[in-house]
């Protein structure tokens, strides 16, 4: 798909093909074009570098030492996954636990996001299959939650000067991490199971593309009353694209925890099923694994940009299952993963996978370190502030 973009006398172009899709790519900006004021110069960096940003390069050069647009641009999109925490209803003697506390229109007013130049145009629901025994609910009455709870939502940048700044006009899908306790119980389910069919590209060249099942099942489920999180993502994507088919566009998906995991799904789910996608980027903070080598594979022939941000303190991105590196030869990066040098034999290799517990990291890493603070570690709060004490900082 070409994409109309900005172009100024600060930028060229060139073209890259990512999957079936293909992109108009802006160069950086030419510091020769100095008549511009500082503030002009921010907003054309900007502007002309969006892809850089979203991943069209996998962030080659960004990251060490980290880019400190791209550092904004991380932080822009943890607000909104902060505001998806804020408006989860997490009372559970509440009559509204598990819903959203506020309606569309005022949602990120509410949250403190007012001016970023979004609005929310569709509310998400995940479903549960798992639920907690019938004895619980007597015995332990605050661990009931429904089977079907908000989960996030759909913003687009409608905002004329933001659409400017940016360079293109943006769709945020903002995910929430785990919060009741049928959801805990799906993060049990961590067997890997088979993608379905109208989820997988054509794999002639790797194996059966796998995911978390409980994961799948969250994204997947639906029933007489709810719509599956995925019909939902399909309807409202389909709808954006048609509508927005002229214009310069990007789809960014972003989450925290299982919102992460669900982020990638949800992008592997768009590229496979739209075509005419315009590029599409995660940015996740601290996100479980969620597939195997094959599902990595896959998001890569779509050209699916994940930036995983990761504390090296957090255990949940370390889970679940365990990783077999047999393909990693870099001495670096072998010593980064904590990967021994020594190749697994292939038929133990096989024994492995064959349990499905061997999953796969996907995307770009961007590694923190809260330096041992266990107790938050996992926390977005704890995410954002090592992301905002990055500026300036070498990796």
């Amino acid at each position: 798909m070409g994409l109309i973009l900005p172009i100024s006398k600060c930028s060229t172009l060139s073209t890259k093909r990512l999957g079936a899709r293909r992109f108009k790519i802006t160069s950086s900006w030419n510091p020769g074009f100095n008549h511009c004021s500082v503030g002009d110069r921010a907003v054309a960096e900007l502007r002309n570098r969006w892809m850089e940003f979203q991943g069209i390069k996998n962030w080659e050069g960004l990251l060490d030492p980290l880019d400190d647009d791209l550092r904004k641009e991380i932080l822009r999109y943890g607000k909104f996954v902060e505001a998806a925490y804020r408006c989860f209803d997490f009372d559970m003697s509440s009559p509204s636990y598990a819903t959203c506390l506020y309606p569309k229109s005022s949602m990120l007013t509410n949250c403190g996001l007012d001016k970023t130049g979004y609005k929310v145009v569709k509310n998400l629901y995940a479903t549960c299959v798992v639920q907690m025994p019938q004895w619980t609910k007597k015995t332990f009455p605050n661990l009931a939650s429904p089977r079907c709870s908000w989960i996030g939502y759909v913003a687009i940048c409608d905002d004329a000067k933001e659409i400017t700044r940016l360079g293109r006009r943006d769709v945020v899908i903002a995910y929430r991490g785990t919060a009741t306790s049928s959801e805990w119980l799906e993060n049990l389910r961590a067997t890997l199971t088979c993608l379905p069919d109208d989820m997988m590209t054509s794999n002639e060249n790797y194996d059966q593309p796998m995911v978390q099942s409980g994961l799948l099942s969250l994204y997947t489920t639906n029933t007489q009353c709810d719509q599956s999180l995925q019909d939902t993502i399909r309807v409202e994507i389909g709808k954006i694209l048609d509508k927005y088919s002229d214009e310069a566009l990007s789809i960014t998906i972003t989450g925290h925890s299982l919102g992460a995991a669900l982020a990638t799904l949800t992008a592997c789910d768009i590229t496979t099923k739209f075509s005419n996608a315009p590029i599409v980027s995660v940015v996740s903070f601290g996100g479980p694994r969620v597939g195997n080598k094959s599902f990595r594979c896959q998001l890569e022939k779509s050209g699916t940009n994940v930036l995983r941000i990761v504390n090296s303190d957090d255990p949940v991105t370390k889970v679940p299952g365990f990783v077999i590196h047999d393909d990693i030869d870099d001495v670096a990066e072998r010593e980064t993963t904590h990967v021994a040098s020594t190749r697994m034999p292939s038929w133990l290799q096989k024994c492995m996978e064959d349990t499905q517990w061997v999953y796969a990291e996907v995307g770009k890493e961007l590694r923190l370190n809260s330096k041992g603070d266990i107790a938050t570690c996992h926390d977005l709060k704890t995410y954002l502030h090592l992301v905002t004490l990055m500026k300036n900082v070498q990796l």
